[in-house]
Protein backbone atom coordinates (compact mmCIF):
# COMPACT_ATOMS: atom_id res chain seq x y z
CA UNK A 1 0.00 0.00 0.00
CA UNK A 2 1.47 3.43 -1.09
CA UNK A 3 1.59 5.76 2.04
CA UNK A 4 0.53 9.35 1.31
CA UNK A 5 2.62 12.40 1.49
CA UNK A 6 2.77 14.53 4.17
CA UNK A 7 1.52 17.86 3.65
CA UNK A 8 2.20 21.42 5.43
CA UNK A 9 -0.96 23.37 5.91
CA UNK A 10 -0.70 27.72 5.54
CA UNK A 11 -3.29 29.51 7.50
CA UNK A 12 -3.62 33.27 6.72
CA UNK A 13 -4.53 35.24 10.09
CA UNK A 14 -8.34 35.47 10.34
CA UNK A 15 -10.27 37.80 11.09
CA UNK A 16 -11.88 38.03 15.27
CA UNK A 17 -15.39 37.36 13.87
CA UNK A 18 -15.46 35.02 11.28
CA UNK A 19 -18.65 34.95 8.90
CA UNK A 20 -20.19 31.74 8.98
CA UNK A 21 -21.56 29.93 5.49
CA UNK A 22 -25.25 30.42 5.44
CA UNK A 23 -27.32 27.88 6.97
CA UNK A 24 -28.81 25.00 4.85
CA UNK A 25 -26.06 26.39 2.15
CA UNK A 26 -24.97 24.35 -0.41
CA UNK A 27 -21.89 24.47 -2.89
CA UNK A 28 -22.94 25.76 -6.81
CA UNK A 29 -20.27 25.12 -9.48
CA UNK A 30 -20.13 27.11 -12.62
CA UNK A 31 -17.29 26.61 -15.28
CA UNK A 32 -16.34 27.73 -18.65
CA UNK A 33 -13.48 28.44 -21.24
CA UNK A 34 -12.16 31.56 -21.25
CA UNK A 35 -8.30 33.53 -22.25
CA UNK A 36 -7.25 30.24 -24.01
CA UNK A 37 -7.87 28.28 -20.70
CA UNK A 38 -10.74 27.24 -18.18
CA UNK A 39 -12.46 28.96 -15.49
CA UNK A 40 -14.44 27.57 -12.40
CA UNK A 41 -15.89 29.01 -9.52
CA UNK A 42 -17.28 27.61 -6.37
CA UNK A 43 -20.05 29.06 -4.36
CA UNK A 44 -21.91 28.50 -1.62
CA UNK A 45 -25.93 29.68 -2.74
CA UNK A 46 -29.09 29.22 -4.04
CA UNK A 47 -29.88 27.64 -7.57
CA UNK A 48 -31.38 30.81 -8.54
CA UNK A 49 -28.06 32.69 -7.45
CA UNK A 50 -26.25 30.12 -10.11
CA UNK A 51 -28.04 30.70 -12.96
CA UNK A 52 -27.82 34.96 -12.28
CA UNK A 53 -24.21 34.06 -11.99
CA UNK A 54 -24.64 31.71 -15.16
CA UNK A 55 -25.11 35.42 -17.31
CA UNK A 56 -23.05 37.56 -15.03
CA UNK A 57 -19.86 36.04 -15.09
CA UNK A 58 -19.22 35.37 -18.77
CA UNK A 59 -20.10 39.38 -19.32
CA UNK A 60 -17.29 39.78 -17.04
CA UNK A 61 -15.17 38.04 -18.74
CA UNK A 62 -15.89 39.62 -21.93
CA UNK A 63 -15.08 42.65 -20.77
CA UNK A 64 -11.48 41.41 -19.89
CA UNK A 65 -11.25 40.27 -23.14
CA UNK A 66 -12.30 42.92 -24.88
CA UNK A 67 -9.56 45.45 -23.14
CA UNK A 68 -6.79 43.10 -22.80
CA UNK A 69 -6.55 40.43 -25.46
CA UNK A 70 -4.14 40.79 -27.84
CA UNK A 71 -5.67 38.02 -29.77
CA UNK A 72 -8.36 40.16 -30.29
CA UNK A 73 -7.59 43.36 -32.71
CA UNK A 74 -10.16 45.59 -31.48
CA UNK A 75 -9.25 45.12 -28.04
CA UNK A 76 -8.25 48.34 -26.82
CA UNK A 77 -4.86 46.99 -25.85
CA UNK A 78 -4.76 46.10 -29.98
CA UNK A 79 -6.08 49.55 -30.34
CA UNK A 80 -3.24 50.87 -28.53
CA UNK A 81 -0.15 49.27 -29.88
CA UNK A 82 -1.41 50.16 -33.18
CA UNK A 83 -1.80 53.79 -32.20
CA UNK A 84 1.09 55.95 -33.48
CA UNK A 85 3.92 57.40 -30.78
CA UNK A 86 3.23 59.59 -28.23
CA UNK A 87 -1.07 59.84 -28.69
CA UNK A 88 -2.86 59.21 -25.93
CA UNK A 89 -5.72 56.64 -25.37
CA UNK A 90 -8.55 57.05 -23.08
CA UNK A 91 -8.37 53.78 -21.01
CA UNK A 92 -11.51 51.99 -19.52
CA UNK A 93 -11.84 51.36 -15.58
CA UNK A 94 -10.75 47.87 -16.01
CA UNK A 95 -7.94 48.48 -18.09
CA UNK A 96 -6.72 51.62 -15.92
CA UNK A 97 -6.40 49.84 -12.76
CA UNK A 98 -4.37 46.60 -14.39
CA UNK A 99 -1.74 49.25 -15.98
CA UNK A 100 -1.89 51.28 -13.07
CA UNK A 101 -0.83 47.70 -10.95
CA UNK A 102 1.86 46.35 -14.33
CA UNK A 103 3.59 49.77 -14.07
CA UNK A 104 3.77 49.90 -10.00
CA UNK A 105 5.31 46.23 -10.07
CA UNK A 106 7.30 47.15 -13.49
CA UNK A 107 8.75 50.24 -11.19
CA UNK A 108 9.25 47.92 -8.11
CA UNK A 109 11.00 45.36 -10.24
CA UNK A 110 13.28 47.37 -11.86
CA UNK A 111 11.87 45.91 -15.09
CA UNK A 112 11.45 42.47 -14.17
CA UNK A 113 8.07 42.51 -15.00
CA UNK A 114 7.45 44.60 -17.83
CA UNK A 115 4.44 45.18 -19.58
CA UNK A 116 5.75 46.53 -23.45
CA UNK A 117 6.73 42.86 -23.94
CA UNK A 118 4.10 42.38 -26.52
CA UNK A 119 6.66 42.77 -29.84
CA UNK A 120 8.91 39.42 -27.81
CA UNK A 121 6.80 37.64 -26.78
CA UNK A 122 5.29 37.39 -29.90
CA UNK A 123 8.52 37.17 -32.03
CA UNK A 124 8.89 34.10 -29.46
CA UNK A 125 5.86 32.59 -30.68
CA UNK A 126 4.31 32.83 -27.26
CA UNK A 127 1.65 35.39 -28.58
CA UNK A 128 -1.25 36.31 -31.71
CA UNK A 129 1.39 35.48 -34.49
CA UNK A 130 0.93 31.49 -33.01
CA UNK A 131 3.74 29.42 -32.33
CA UNK A 132 7.65 28.36 -33.51
CA UNK A 133 9.86 25.23 -33.38
CA UNK A 134 13.29 27.45 -33.64
CA UNK A 135 14.55 30.17 -31.71
CA UNK A 136 14.52 33.72 -33.76
CA UNK A 137 18.01 35.09 -34.59
CA UNK A 138 19.99 37.22 -32.16
CA UNK A 139 19.23 40.22 -34.72
CA UNK A 140 15.79 40.43 -34.07
CA UNK A 141 15.63 39.28 -30.54
CA UNK A 142 17.83 42.45 -30.05
CA UNK A 143 15.48 44.89 -32.44
CA UNK A 144 12.58 44.03 -29.89
CA UNK A 145 14.35 44.54 -26.74
CA UNK A 146 15.78 47.26 -28.17
CA UNK A 147 12.35 48.59 -28.82
CA UNK A 148 10.25 47.68 -25.21
CA UNK A 149 10.86 49.33 -22.23
CA UNK A 150 8.12 50.29 -19.53
CA UNK A 151 9.44 53.84 -18.58
CA UNK A 152 8.54 54.66 -22.23
CA UNK A 153 4.81 54.53 -21.16
CA UNK A 154 3.22 57.51 -19.53
CA UNK A 155 0.08 57.37 -17.61
CA UNK A 156 -2.40 60.45 -16.87
CA UNK A 157 -4.04 59.18 -13.78
CA UNK A 158 -5.94 61.93 -13.49
CA UNK A 159 -7.48 61.97 -17.33
CA UNK A 160 -7.25 58.19 -17.41
CA UNK A 161 -5.07 58.10 -20.59
CA UNK A 162 -2.30 56.48 -21.53
CA UNK A 163 0.58 57.42 -24.19
CA UNK A 164 4.35 55.61 -25.29
CA UNK A 165 6.90 57.52 -26.38
CA UNK A 166 8.64 54.02 -27.85
CA UNK A 167 7.45 51.51 -30.04
CA UNK A 168 7.34 48.62 -27.45
CA UNK A 169 3.88 47.35 -27.63
CA UNK A 170 1.70 46.41 -24.38
CA UNK A 171 1.00 42.85 -23.33
CA UNK A 172 -1.02 42.39 -20.39
CA UNK A 173 -0.99 38.47 -20.11
CA UNK A 174 1.43 38.69 -16.95
CA UNK A 175 -0.96 40.04 -15.11
CA UNK A 176 -4.92 40.25 -17.17
CA UNK A 177 -5.85 36.88 -15.65
CA UNK A 178 -5.25 37.52 -12.29
CA UNK A 179 -7.32 40.78 -13.03
CA UNK A 180 -10.16 38.80 -14.34
CA UNK A 181 -10.15 36.20 -11.10
CA UNK A 182 -10.49 39.70 -9.16
CA UNK A 183 -13.12 41.03 -11.00
CA UNK A 184 -14.90 37.38 -10.98
CA UNK A 185 -14.79 37.32 -7.08
CA UNK A 186 -16.13 41.00 -6.99
CA UNK A 187 -19.03 39.81 -9.31
CA UNK A 188 -19.64 37.37 -6.94
CA UNK A 189 -19.47 39.90 -3.72
CA UNK A 190 -22.06 42.31 -5.76
CA UNK A 191 -24.49 39.76 -5.99
CA UNK A 192 -24.57 39.03 -2.22
CA UNK A 193 -22.09 36.08 -2.49
CA UNK A 194 -19.32 36.01 0.34
CA UNK A 195 -18.59 32.38 0.20
CA UNK A 196 -16.70 31.21 -2.59
CA UNK A 197 -13.61 29.97 -5.06
CA UNK A 198 -12.88 31.55 -7.96
CA UNK A 199 -10.05 29.73 -10.31
CA UNK A 200 -9.04 30.73 -14.05
CA UNK A 201 -6.00 29.03 -15.15
CA UNK A 202 -4.67 27.44 -11.81
CA UNK A 203 -4.89 31.30 -10.17
CA UNK A 204 -7.21 31.54 -7.55
CA UNK A 205 -9.08 33.43 -5.26
CA UNK A 206 -11.41 32.59 -1.91
CA UNK A 207 -13.79 34.10 0.68
CA UNK A 208 -15.15 33.09 3.62
CA UNK A 209 -16.06 29.35 4.01
CA UNK A 210 -17.57 26.19 2.60
CA UNK A 211 -21.13 24.91 4.25
CA UNK A 212 -19.67 22.72 6.50
CA UNK A 213 -17.52 25.85 7.58
CA UNK A 214 -14.22 24.38 6.67
CA UNK A 215 -11.85 26.97 4.55
CA UNK A 216 -11.29 26.50 0.48
CA UNK A 217 -8.51 24.40 0.78
CA UNK A 218 -5.99 24.77 -2.34
CA UNK A 219 -2.70 23.18 -2.58
CA UNK A 220 0.35 24.92 -4.51
CA UNK A 221 1.06 24.01 -7.86
CA UNK A 222 4.15 21.75 -8.09
CA UNK A 223 5.35 20.60 -11.70
CA UNK A 224 4.80 17.00 -12.28
CA UNK A 225 8.33 16.75 -12.26
CA UNK A 226 9.13 17.99 -9.00
CA UNK A 227 6.58 15.55 -7.21
CA UNK A 228 8.98 13.69 -5.57
CA UNK A 229 11.25 17.23 -4.20
CA UNK A 230 12.65 17.10 -0.90
CA UNK A 231 9.74 18.98 0.83
CA UNK A 232 5.73 17.77 1.27
CA UNK A 233 3.20 19.66 -0.75
CA UNK A 234 1.67 22.97 0.58
CA UNK A 235 -1.86 23.69 1.40
CA UNK A 236 -3.68 26.86 2.00
CA UNK A 237 -6.36 28.01 3.63
CA UNK A 238 -7.78 30.61 0.82
CA UNK A 239 -9.44 32.79 2.97
CA UNK A 240 -9.54 36.43 1.94
CA UNK A 241 -6.85 34.86 0.21
CA UNK A 242 -5.53 34.80 -3.55
CA UNK A 243 -2.68 32.34 -5.10
CA UNK A 244 -0.71 32.62 -8.33
CA UNK A 245 2.04 30.55 -9.46
CA UNK A 246 4.11 31.46 -12.69
CA UNK A 247 6.66 28.92 -14.16
CA UNK A 248 8.62 28.00 -16.90
CA UNK A 249 7.20 24.65 -19.06
CA UNK A 250 5.33 25.72 -21.18
CA UNK A 251 7.48 26.82 -24.47
CA UNK A 252 9.62 24.39 -26.95
CA UNK A 253 12.41 22.81 -27.68
CA UNK A 254 15.35 23.18 -30.16
CA UNK A 255 18.37 20.73 -29.90
CA UNK A 256 18.33 19.89 -26.37
CA UNK A 257 17.53 23.23 -25.09
CA UNK A 258 14.11 24.48 -23.70
CA UNK A 259 13.06 27.66 -24.03
CA UNK A 260 10.55 28.89 -22.11
CA UNK A 261 7.20 30.91 -22.36
CA UNK A 262 8.89 33.36 -19.58
CA UNK A 263 10.65 35.61 -20.85
CA UNK A 264 13.25 37.90 -19.21
CA UNK A 265 12.58 41.40 -20.03
CA UNK A 266 16.23 42.38 -19.29
CA UNK A 267 17.67 40.41 -21.59
CA UNK A 268 14.77 39.89 -24.24
CA UNK A 269 15.53 35.69 -24.01
CA UNK A 270 13.54 33.37 -22.39
CA UNK A 271 14.92 32.72 -18.56
CA UNK A 272 17.83 30.55 -17.89
CA UNK A 273 18.09 30.92 -14.16
CA UNK A 274 17.54 27.81 -12.29
CA UNK A 275 13.57 28.78 -11.63
CA UNK A 276 10.86 26.29 -12.02
CA UNK A 277 8.21 27.88 -10.16
CA UNK A 278 7.36 31.34 -8.10
CA UNK A 279 3.82 31.11 -6.06
CA UNK A 280 2.85 34.36 -4.48
CA UNK A 281 -0.22 34.72 -1.73
CA UNK A 282 -1.73 38.06 -1.97
CA UNK A 283 -5.19 39.17 -1.18
CA UNK A 284 -5.39 40.50 -5.03
CA UNK A 285 -4.76 38.12 -7.48
CA UNK A 286 -3.97 40.41 -9.95
CA UNK A 287 -0.95 41.47 -8.01
CA UNK A 288 -0.19 37.83 -7.39
CA UNK A 289 0.24 37.24 -10.98
CA UNK A 290 2.36 40.35 -11.77
CA UNK A 291 4.53 39.50 -8.67
CA UNK A 292 5.20 36.00 -9.59
CA UNK A 293 6.23 36.87 -12.89
CA UNK A 294 8.62 39.32 -11.71
CA UNK A 295 10.01 36.44 -9.29
CA UNK A 296 10.35 33.95 -12.13
CA UNK A 297 12.62 36.35 -14.05
CA UNK A 298 14.91 38.01 -11.08
CA UNK A 299 16.26 33.97 -10.77
CA UNK A 300 16.10 32.66 -6.75
CA UNK A 301 18.61 34.96 -5.12
CA UNK A 302 16.71 37.86 -6.19
CA UNK A 303 13.45 36.75 -6.17
CA UNK A 304 13.56 36.03 -2.13
CA UNK A 305 15.69 39.37 -1.61
CA UNK A 306 12.81 40.95 -3.48
CA UNK A 307 9.97 38.70 -1.89
CA UNK A 308 11.11 39.81 1.45
CA UNK A 309 11.73 43.40 0.80
CA UNK A 310 7.86 43.88 -0.50
CA UNK A 311 6.29 41.82 2.38
CA UNK A 312 5.34 39.14 -0.21
CA UNK A 313 4.23 35.42 1.23
CA UNK A 314 5.90 33.17 -1.52
CA UNK A 315 7.25 29.81 -2.45
CA UNK A 316 9.89 29.17 -4.89
CA UNK A 317 11.31 26.37 -6.83
CA UNK A 318 14.49 25.97 -8.35
CA UNK A 319 17.46 23.62 -9.93
CA UNK A 320 20.93 23.54 -8.20
CA UNK A 321 22.69 21.48 -10.58
CA UNK A 322 20.63 18.05 -10.35
CA UNK A 323 18.46 18.71 -6.91
CA UNK A 324 15.69 20.99 -6.58
CA UNK A 325 15.34 23.11 -3.52
CA UNK A 326 12.65 24.79 -2.66
CA UNK A 327 12.46 28.63 -0.34
CA UNK A 328 10.02 30.48 1.72
CA UNK A 329 9.59 33.99 2.85
CA UNK A 330 9.21 34.86 6.62
CA UNK A 331 5.65 36.19 5.11
CA UNK A 332 4.71 32.66 4.18
CA UNK A 333 6.26 31.12 6.54
CA UNK A 334 3.85 32.92 9.39
CA UNK A 335 1.32 30.72 7.98
CA UNK A 336 2.27 27.48 8.72
CA UNK A 337 0.40 25.60 11.20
Amino acid sequence: MTTPLPRRVAIPALPAMLRAAPAGGRVQELSGATMGTTWSVKFVGSAASRQTLGRAIPLALGRVIAQMSPWEERSDISRFNRRPVNEWQALPPELFKVVTSALRVARESDGAYDPTLGALIDLWGFGPSGPRTKPPTPDEIAARHHARGWRQLNLDTERRRLRRSGSGSIDLCGIAKGFAVDLLAETLHAHGIHHALVEIGGELRGHGVKPDNDPWWVEIDRPARTVAGPTPPMLVALHDLAIATSGCERGFAHGTRHFSHTLDPRTGWPIANGMITATVLHPVCMEADAYATALMALGPDAAIDFAIAHSLAALILFRQGDAITERTTPMLDRMLS
